[in-house]
């Protein structure tokens, strides 16, 4: 055993060496090490996607001639010239596999108890069913279908259907209001939404009817909206067109449609800190093949493993879940509520009743579990091999019980870092190498990412942005109809270099860490530091839940630091007493310049569905400005609850 952070650091045992996915592929690559075959696919990436595909079966229906071409410059490459496939062959593959044809590839639980369940022979069914009703009304190859549904079987066949036709895919988080609804569709001109009537939340129903009816007005593109109804209520009136209509036609004499590996098949929005919504386009042959590989190499899952890993299908996290299962023939558990609903255990409940393989958590979601222990750990977790955790930094604590309790300190987490412009990984770890707490082991095979300093050279020890230094197969295309928007916000930082907006640091024992996105650095005298650094240290304070750091401007220092926190639900102490302490442990372990200016204590911090801590919102709060898009906000309570902390002068 080894130690890091003080922490003890995972080794891979004898299975994970001899017979994980990414060990079978070192082998059937013809070499000896995992580093062997890193060098490789940053080398000779052309080869090592090729053998990645003859390793995987991932489906096409004619090879590819040349590996990529750059006719419109680095930006922006096409990929596999002379192919052609639809990624959608390479899920309903597995409806025609002796060992997975009756397994169930779906099993959707809601919030109210209700639970549906599909294997691959009736997933494949039902997308060629549904595909044959989208053809019927006239939705044709490059169509745009806006989606507004919860996760589960029907979100999950509508997608795949959408791709099976060749239309693309425009999925709207299911917390979205009317503006953010009528941006996203205005902006592409779907011609088609399927919706929900409504989902439960926390034991009340939330309608969507009435803000999809009036968004709907004010899109002209749109002729038909398909309702999915709720179980738990929501009624259409008599000539509303019902989702179950589509689904209602024959899925005989279906043959999906043949597809350039570059057309697009998925447009999903990303809100940007000002300005309109982001509009990345993910093609064929990209993101489903980075996600089928990066979940073999990395989070080591294939048939017969159960994969459950709550995310909303209106955000990248949602197909990264969905396709990290039912492109390798594994099942898919979605739950379509709220993590503490019915209570702190219900996560710990599904992966007792489902025999739960793998199972992803984000860092907030691990940081709620751990400050609902006595309900989280309530459950049977001996069915996991492998658990996930993505989206922010984690701190090393975090990891360590998240390890020591769901994964029974026996099992690897698999820590993920990407983005909805990228598809999967940039950095992550592979189970035969050692896992040290809160950290990446490796950066993804075929994607040479770097930690760099402001002129591009690569740093080690210290403080750097994460950059890509060349483009690699499952990056977007670009943003939709914005070619310049893309180059700004990715390629003209460095020239020639896409530089991804976060903080990063690659240590001298080969370890990267995560440091928070690089538009929340804080500088204080001279500086430069990541909001992650400080969250760490006091999340290590049994009072605290949560916690942002934020820098704001100061004459004398650059900035200064400002922390917000929630205390844990058993805190009964004197807030003020809290305050301080904060105060203390931040200087003791920074030095007195960071010793923030001021510390707030609040019920809760602004945060997405997926639970993560917005803060970009907190930042303009405190200084009072324009909130921006908040179509990613989960509880808008919390501001202004932070509203009314802050003082005015």
């Amino acid at each position: 055993m080894i130690m890091k952070n003080d922490l003890p650091v995972w080794l891979p045992g004898k299975d994970e060496i001899e017979n994980s996915f990414v060990a079978r592929f070192i082998r059937y690559c013809g070499f000896e090490s995992y580093e062997a075959l890193h060098r490789f696919s940053i080398e000779q990436d052309d080869q090592y996607w090729r053998k990645y595909i003859e390793f995987s079966g991932f489906v096409w229906k004619r090879d590819h001639e040349t590996f990529v071409h750059f006719e419109r410059g680095v930006e922006f490459p096409q990929w596999f010239i002379g192919g052609q496939l639809n990624w959608v062959d390479s899920v309903l593959r597995w409806s025609d596999d002796t060992f997975t044809a009756d397994r169930p590839a779906i099993i959707a639980e809601r919030e109210s108890g209700h639970c549906q369940q599909v294997t691959y022979k009736e997933l494949a069914q039902k997308v060629r069913a549904f595909a044959n009703g989208l053809r019927q009304i006239g939705i044709k190859r490059g169509d745009r279908v806006g989606m507004l549904m919860e996760n589960g079987v029907e979100a999950n066949v509508s997608l795949i259907a959408i791709s099976y036709i060749g239309a693309v895919a425009v999925p709207l988080f299911t917390g979205f209001g009317v503006d953010a609804i009528i941006s996203r569709l205005a902006s592409c001109d779907a011609r088609l939404i399927l919706a929900t009537t409504g989902f439960p939340r926390r034991g009340r129903f939330v309608d969507a009817q009435a803000y999809i009816r009036d968004a709907v007005k004010e899109l002209p593109s749109v002729e038909h909206i398909y309702w999915k109804p709720s179980p738990e209520g929501s009624e259409l009136e008599a000539h509303d067109l019902r989702w179950s209509q589509l689904l209602a036609h024959s899925d005989e004499a279906s043959v999906s449609e043949s597809m350039d590996p570059n057309d697009p098949f998925l447009l999903i929005y990303t809100s940007g800190t000002t300005g309109k919504p982001k509009g990345p386009v993910h093609t064929h042959a990209g993101f489903p093949l980075k996600m089928a590989h990066d979940s073999n190499v990395h989070i080591n899952i294939g048939k017969g493993d159960v994969l459950c890993w709550p995310a909303d299908m209106g955000w990248i996290a949602g197909p990264i879940v969905s396709f990290s299962a039912l492109l390798n023939g594994a099942t898919l558990v979605t739950y379509d509520g709220a993590p503490d609903t019915p209570d702190w255990g219900v996560m710990g409940s599904l992966i007792e009743k489902y025999r739960v393989t793998h199972f992803g958590a984000s860092p907030t979601l691990i940081r709620g579990l751990q400050a609902h222990a006595s309900d989280a750990l309530a459950h049977d977790f001996s069915s996991i091999k492998v658990l996930i955790t993505a989206g922010e930094s984690i701190t090393p604590e975090h990891h360590y019980w998240f390890q020591t309790t769901f994964g029974r300190g026996e099992c690897p987490i698999i820590n993920i870092t990407g983005g909805t412009e990228v598809s999967c990984a940039l950095l992550s770890s592979v189970v035969v190498k050692p896992i040290a707490p809160s950290c990446f082991n490796t950066t993804s095979p075929a994607v040479s990412a770097d930690v760099v300093d402001a002129s591009g050279q690569s740093v080690t020890g210290e403080i750097g942005e994460l950059v890509v230094r060349k483009p690699f197969v499952g990056m977007c295309s670009s943003f939709w109809r914005d070619d310049k928007r893309y180059l700004e916000s990715y390629w003209q930082t460095i020239s020639g270099i896409w530089v991804h907006g976060d903080l990063a640091l690659h240590d001298t024992d080969g370890y990267y860490y995560l440091l928070g996105r690089s538009d929340d650095t804080i500088k204080v005298a001279g500086k430069r530091l990541g909001p992650a650094e400080v969250e760490a240290i006091l999340v290590e304070l049994p009072q605290i839940a949560d916690v942002a750091a934020i820098g704001v401007a100061d004459a004398m220092k650059g900035n200064r630091l400002v922390v917000f926190l929630t205390p844990k639900p058993d805190f009964n102490g004197d807030p003020e007493v809290l305050k301080q302490t904060v105060m203390d442990l931040v200087q003791s372990r920074m030095g007195k310049p960071f010793r923030p200016s001021e510390v707030y204590v609040a019920s809760q911090l602004p945060k997405t569905r997926s639970t993560k801590v917005m803060r970009r919102l907190i930042r303009n709060v405190y200084m009072n400005a324009p909130y921006g898009d908040l179509s990613s906000l989960d509880n808008p309570a919390a501001l202004d609850e932070l509203k009314h902390l802050i003082p005015r002068v």
